[in-house]
């Protein structure tokens, strides 16, 4: 139910259908300092995940790294109550049923500093995501910041992917182009992100880039950094 990808990092995938498309989602597991583990962007707590986790070690932070994902971070911390839950910006007004721990931003937490750094994607009010960066696997952690749809998807997600220019290669939709409120301000956190020496990328929707995350993210992106 996990798969490792480097030394102290996993991922765990299950599928997802969103508007009649099978995007697929996918969590991240880093295990930090000590021996305890961070969760970012939980997906459903299966029985066989929840043992799956509890054999990698103790879960010690949840994250739920933008306001669209967050649906199951309440489900693992009735599994964890002791680990200290962090939202991305919004959410602690839209989930205020959740036990939040703390409000993300641009400072790592207590619990991962010095395992993880961090940008919060400003500009983009209505997803508010906050991007990760693993130095010890030169890893970035996104969830909606790119999508890499390839031709492992079926063909209607395939398709949904060449309109909106993210098929076999990593890149935003156009819907992101739509809710960047804030073009200097959303210009500015892309390139803290891609002052980062990170190769690999991991994404919520499409398969994992394992190397030329740099190269790849900015041509992506080309929409929004070219000419400045």
């Amino acid at each position: 139910m996990t798969s490792p990808l480097a030394p102290d990092l996993w991922i765990a995938e299950q599928p997802l259908r969103f508007a009649g498309l099978e995007l697929g989602a996918r969590m991240t597991v880093v295990r930090l300092a000590g021996g305890g583990l961070l969760l970012h962007s939980p997906i459903r707590p299966s029985a066989a995940l929840i043992e799956a986790v509890r054999h990698l070690g103790p879960v010690v932070a949840l994250v739920a790294p933008n306001r669209f994902h967050h649906l199951f971070a309440g489900q693992w911390h009735d599994v964890y109550p002791e680990a200290a839950l962090f939202v991305a910006p919004g959410l602690e007004a839209k989930r205020p049923d959740l036990r939040i721990s703390g409000v993300l931003g641009d400072e790592p937490q207590p619990p991962w500093r010095g395992a993880l750094e961090q940008v919060r994607v400003r500009g983009m009010p209505l997803v508010n995501e906050v991007v990760f960066f693993h130095p010890a696997s030169r890893t970035l952690i996104a969830t909606d910041l790119a999508f890499h749809i390839g031709s492992g998807h079926r063909p209607l997600t395939r398709l949904f992917a060449r309109v909106a220019g993210t098929y076999e290669r990593l890149a935003p939709t156009f819907l992101e182009r739509l809710l960047t409120r804030d073009r200097d301000a959303a210009r500015a956190s892309l390139r803290r992100i891609l002052d980062w020496p990170f190769e690999r990328v991991i994404v919520s929707h499409g398969t994992v880039l394992e190397s030329g995350g740099p190269q790849a993210l900015a041509r992506g992106y080309a929409w929004l950094l070219e000419n400045h």
